[in-house]
């Protein structure tokens, strides 16, 4: 489209319309504008306009015409029927897309060249620093994990950083831009924010120097009083309600508000947080809190459920606040929960009380931490049982608010992988080590400053040892399912696994591809994430090679034994496996509706109007949907080994 410039009779109308200009010629025109559509409009340096031939329908059935009213304009140009009606102080130095809507607002300007929050470095886990994430408007989980966790590999760091500030580079610019159908209603000071399509903007005190990658299908919102400055935001992502945000980073579809406050802290897809504070921290996906007494502070987490009250400690008063923690994916911490960092909690633990003594829990995953007497006791693999464990890992996939193309997080939603089965099998041995050492009849046993019952340690060797036997079933099952040939195609999964914050990876593959970043091989971000998503891809390859190795050691076999009998033995104990786990988990869903939980039904009525109340409330235990779908599984997974016991007998 050729855009003109203003004809006197239109300069004549605008003047007597309240507009006015430095220069009339240096704003240029749509062919079609119709002038009517600007009053009291200041103009400096370029401007150029669109057409205004829409009208904007508000909530409450009022309709207002697209224009500019009331508004000062410098070196802006404006896209086809938006309204731009208010604004207090100016625009300045900005491109406005189509179809826009911008009423109310103090200021929206570039003051300088900006990346737009590209590059700005974010000091999570010490915040004296030293763990420094580059942040930019492509950075995923696995990217900043790696950033943060390799200090170790400084030619690695430097590549990594590399690869932001070449994004950051691309975004710099002296102008601003507002795209398409975006809105920015009863705001103050915009200053140095590109906002994506369909961003909306609405109350917010303060934005600065950050983006907004607001997508067509699915919207930016930033809503009443939040303030930010060297931020970026992702797409389906909703930021509301006093919200304080300083060098934050915030995945796909998250949720932060209610006053929450965060500085120097990452926050990757389907987080929630409400209510708390967090500081330096690395908030991998799912990581959840709501509580206005919860303070997150210098660690690492990830599919984590905090307490309320749930605090951390990395000051000891020394040489600074230089600690940092982790709860390994999947751990929960419960009301009023502490730990003195340094510390780290195996996944998918469940942290009760106060826990001063630095505990290392990361080879008993599935445990329990509990406080007694000022001591911190540990209860190994008996989250295995818990309906609660059973039913975050359901939770999660559904819960994915991200649309299905274009996300930038690579998730892996197993609760039984390589990752945490390896980490039961070195569960196991050290459990029998200490059994050995401390002698099998000695009533309290001591790990890594916490005190282990006799009897949580058997509970705890059988409970691995059934999880175990669970997971070789379904990974044997599965490649059966596929070919008869039980020999991997390659040794890729073969050794340790990683976790990189919702990544479940060979160790191997994750070390050869910071290799080839470090070698050049890899020389862009795209290279890099494509290889991360590779590897996402093949995990059920990998993860064949690894539970074959297994299950050789496991069951004490040679390659040549795994004859049909041998793997009908392995599957019908998969299937009693299967069963047992299930069981438990039909018990503890159980226990919800005992005597003690209908405690506060049935008001002003006898136990039977107690009853009666529970179950219109709470429904029946036989027709609640976690206990019929426990029931089912094990009618599926019963039928599904005797299918392969009768193919192979």
């Amino acid at each position: 489209m050729e855009y003109r410039q203003l004809t006197q009779p239109e300069i004549e109308r605008l003047e007597s319309q309240g507009c006015s200009s430095e220069d009339w010629t240096r704003i240029s025109i749509h062919p079609e504008l119709n002038v009517k559509y600007l009053r009291h409009v200041r103009f400096s340096g370029d401007c150029r306009l669109g057409r205004f031939e829409k009208a904007f329908t508000m909530p409450g059935g009022i309709h207002k015409h697209s224009g500019i009213f009331h508004t000062t304009l410098h070196n802006v140009s404006v896209g086809d029927n938006c309204c731009i009606e208010n604004i207090k102080n100016y625009i300045a130095n900005y491109d406005i897309e189509d179809d826009c809507f911008i009423e109310n607002v103090d200021i929206i300007v570039v003051d300088e060249k900006t990346s737009f929050g590209n590059g700005v470095e974010v000091a999570v886990l010490n915040e004296t620093g030293g763990r420094e994430v580059t942040i930019h408007d492509q950075l995923s989980a696995q990217e900043a994990y790696m950033q943060a966790m390799y200090r170790h590999r400084p030619k690695l760091i430097a590549k990594l950083k590399g690869f932001a500030e070449a994004t950051a580079e691309k975004r710099t610019s002296e102008r601003g831009l507002i795209c398409h159908n975006s809105s920015i209603i009863d705001t103050g000071c915009i200053k140095n924010i590109y906002a994506g399509p369909c961003s909306k903007i609405e109350g917010t005190c303060r934005l600065e120097n950050g983006s907004l990658m607001s997508k067509e299908d699915s919207p930016v919102h930033i809503g009443y009083g939040v303030i930010a400055e060297d931020f970026i935001v992702q797409d389906g992502s909703h930021i509301e309600d006093g919200t304080t945000l300083s060098r934050v980073y915030v995945g796909q579809a998250c949720v932060l508000g209610h006053n929450y406050s965060a500085s120097d802290s990452l926050f990757f897809c389907n987080c929630q947080e409400e209510n708390g504070e967090a500081c330096a921290i690395f908030a991998g996906p799912f990581t959840v809190t709501h509580h206005k007494s919860t303070l997150l502070i210098a660690g690492m987490f990830s599919f984590m459920n905090a307490g309320s009250g749930s605090n951390q400690s990395n000051h000891m008063y020394k040489l600074g606040p230089i600690h940092q923690g982790a709860l390994e994916r999947g751990a929960k911490t419960a009301s009023d929960s502490y730990i003195l960092w340094p510390a780290r909690i195996g996944a998918f633990s469940l942290v009760m009380g106060r826990h001063s003594t630095n505990p290392d829990t990361s080879a008993l995953p599935f445990s329990y931490l509990i406080e007694k007497n000022g001591e911190t006791w540990l209860a190994p693999a008996v989250n295995l049982r818990s309906v609660g464990t059973v039913r975050d890992a359901q939770k999660w996939p559904k819960r994915d608010k991200r649309n299905k193309e274009g996300r930038i997080d690579l998730i892996n939603f197993n609760l039984l992988s390589p990752y945490t089965i390896d980490k039961m099998v070195r569960g196991m041995e050290v459990l029998q080590q200490l059994k050995e050492l401390s002698g099998a009849t000695s009533d309290t046993y001591t790990y890594q400053s916490a005190k282990i019952k006799h009897s949580s340690l058997e509970k705890g060797i059988y409970l691995y040892g059934i999880a175990i036997k669970k997971f070789l079933g379904n990974s044997l099952i599965s490649r059966l399912e596929k070919t008869r040939n039980l020999h991997p195609e390659s040794t890729i999964g073969e050794g340790d696994w990683v976790d990189l914050s919702g990544l479940i990876a060979p160790h191997t593959e994750i070390t050869r591809l910071m290799n080839d970043i470090e070698a050049g091989k890899i020389d862009s971000h795209g290279e890099m994430t494509q290889r991360l998503c590779d590897i996402h891809k093949n995990y059920y390859d990998y993860e064949w090679a690894w539970a074959y190795q297994l299950l050789l050691k496991f069951y004490n076999l040679k390659e040549d034994e795994l004859t049909n009998e041998t793997l009908i033995r392995i599957i019908k104990e998969w299937k009693q496996a299967v069963v047992d786990l299930d069981k438990m988990l039909y018990n503890d869903a159980r226990k919800e509706f005992s005597l003690t939980t209908k405690t506060g039904f049935g008001f002003d009525g006898n136990t039977r109007t107690a009853e009666a109340d529970f179950e219109h409330v709470r429904g029946q235990f036989d027709s609640n949907p976690f206990v019929t779908a426990v029931q089912e599984h094990i009618a599926v997974k019963s039928a599904l080994g005797d299918k392969w016991i009768e193919a192979l007998s």
